[in-house]
């Protein structure tokens, strides 16, 4: 017993913040929406000192992280990151889903039971009741109730989930006032720094021409492009972008969000939320989270190696040097733990590869929805399926169960059958088979396992080949990108940890993204959570 008391002993002495002096005032998550990890190098010659790469030289460069379950979206990216689990636990499978009680798809943050508060919106009507699990900032609450919680976010999901079901204030963008919003599930009224800085600083007075920061030569990337989507508005998809003039033809605030001055307006969200609601002065330890959503808008649209991406990510870093320096300012060095990583990354776009002759291409869901439900008549008398949604397939139970001799094992081989053939198809899992584990784990097997609900996902999950994307319809020649799938380009992630007992160093070894929150908790002597299966990483504790 003596030994073991020992080891406790010098365990703990090793290890950061076990008493509660040590912790930090403020905790700041930051989550960069669709940032691939090369992006803080390949642009790295024209970040300012003072902002990534302030951050990379004096913390902890975590330089091996990836996502551990399939798909990558953006929802279950935030979910996965403050739980510290995967969506087969927490339930968020996706930004959305077939819903089969409703038959059509559902929200991944929908909650139709509460309201918007600070405008009559229809972007308002959000919570986390479909949240499975609960967050750390949950635990932080649930421990020391007097600690501040606050969640923002262009993204009503990059808001919601971070800050989870007890946040003391989630405000995302609403695209119909251009301002702040919550819902009912936090609170009735918003509180009169935001409604002051609605007032005062919104997508109207911030909007303004994007025009490249520096001048063209300084950019790795080319404005000339064929692979870009032309915004509305425009006739090429080149710079400048006359970002109000755009946003204002239609009321279309969507073009905002689009642009680099959305991520200054979230900036001076998170200055303003920390100052009004008096971050640091208790004794407990306050949490921000922040997620940029701008660059994964953009980054649909424009695709990695775009010059709007570039001059994006050379504006952003500004922002984190802006935020630094408030930090620094006001709660000291010491003071506060910052982490930032990204939701996803981000394949490029499918057509450049095509046209470099490299690996890649599109499947046409659509099509193949028309195609599957001819085959399905043709060899089963009747339409046995429902839909196709994030390449989960989804059959009609009901009608399988009303043909005599039928069973869903016989339909769902006979379409596992028929897509294997398809040019874009890698293979395709049975649902039954990831619950009943009567397939054999290879890496693709175990991450979709992992993103998989029994409840929310399909009866077949469809994986791609390298490269490619699932696309509704065929708009040759195609432009933009998105992610979602297993592969390095969508799972490599940054994450940097910076602050009070934050050494400086670079870890090379596997790291999921799992593995932020358990590492939390011990920064903040809190129980893990709930269905937490992350571990924490040793070395970012370490003194």
């Amino acid at each position: 017993m003596k030994y073991l008391s020992a080891f406790l002993l010098i365990f703990s002495s090793i290890i950061y913040g076990h008493s509660q002096k040590n912790k930090p005032k403020v905790i700041v998550g930051i989550v960069v929406d669709q940032m691939c990890y090369e992006y803080l190098y390949r642009f790295q010659e024209n970040y300012s000192k003072k902002g990534f790469k302030e951050i990379m030289k004096n913390g902890t460069n975590c330089r091996n992280v990836e996502y551990n379950y399939i798909p990558t979206y953006t929802g279950p990216g935030h979910a996965s990151i403050y739980t510290g689990t995967t969506p087969n636990n927490h339930g968020i499978i996706a930004n959305s889903w077939f819903d089969r009680n409703v038959n059509g798809l559902v929200n991944c943050v929908g909650d139709n039971s509460v309201h918007s508060i600070g405008a009559n919106s229809i972007y308002g009507n959000c919570s986390p009741h479909r949240l499975k699990s609960y967050t750390v900032t949950d635990q932080l609450k649930m421990t020391y109730p007097e600690s501040k919680v606050v969640s923002i976010s262009i993204k009503d999901r990059g808001a919601i989930l971070p800050g989870g079901h007890k946040s003391d204030g989630a405000y995302w963008f609403d695209y119909q006032t251009g301002k702040f919003i919550t819902s009912s599930y936090f609170k009735e009224t918003l509180p009169s720094w935001l409604i002051e800085f609605n007032n005062n600083k919104n997508c109207f007075t911030y909007a303004k021409t994007w025009s490249p920061l520096l001048d063209l030569d300084q950019y790795i990337s080319d404005d000339e492009s064929n692979y870009e989507v032309v915004l509305p508005g425009k006739t090429n998809a080149h710079f400048p972008y006359e970002i109000k003039n755009l946003m204002t033809t239609g009321n279309n605030l969507q073009l905002f969000t689009i642009s680099p001055f959305a991520n200054t307006l979230l900036t001076d969200l998170a200055i303003d939320a920390m100052q009004n609601e008096h971050f640091g002065e208790s004794q407990n330890t306050d949490m921000i989270c922040i997620s940029y959503s701008s660059t994964d808008i953009a980054g649909h649209a424009f695709g990695p190696y775009s010059m709007e991406i570039e001059d994006m990510y050379i504006r952003l870093d500004l922002e984190i040097a802006r935020l630094l320096k408030f930090l620094n300012k006001t709660f000291g060095k010491n003071g506060y733990v910052l982490f930032m990583t990204a939701d996803h990354g981000v394949v490029p776009v499918p057509q450049q590869l095509v046209d470099e002759k490299l690996p890649g291409g599109y499947l046409y869901v659509d099509s193949l929805l028309v195609e599957l439900k001819k085959e399905s008549i043709q060899f089963f008398k009747t339409d046995l399926i429902d839909n196709i949604v994030n390449l989960n397939l989804y059959l009609n139970q009901e009608r399988i169960d009303s043909i005599k001799g039928l069973t869903s094992n016989e339909v769902s081989t006979f379409f596992k059958n028929f897509l294997l053939h398809k040019k874009s198809v890698k293979n395709v899992i049975l649902g039954k088979d990831l619950t009943n584990h009567s397939i054999t784990d290879d890496k693709w097997v175990k991450l979709i396992r992992k993103g998989f609900d029994k409840k929310r996902s399909g009866d077949l999950i469809i994986m791609l080949e390298p490269g490619y994307l699932p696309e509704k319809v065929d708009l040759s020649p195609n432009q933009g990108t998105s992610h979602g799938s297993g592969y390095s380009y969508d799972t490599h992630v940054p994450l940097l940890w910076y602050g009070a007992g934050i050494k400086k160093q670079d870890l090379f070894y596997p790291i999921n993204i799992t593995d932020i929150a358990p590492t939390l908790t011990h920064i903040l002597n809190l129980q893990r959570t709930g269905a937490m299966t992350g571990q924490p990483i040793i070395d970012v504790l370490k003194k």
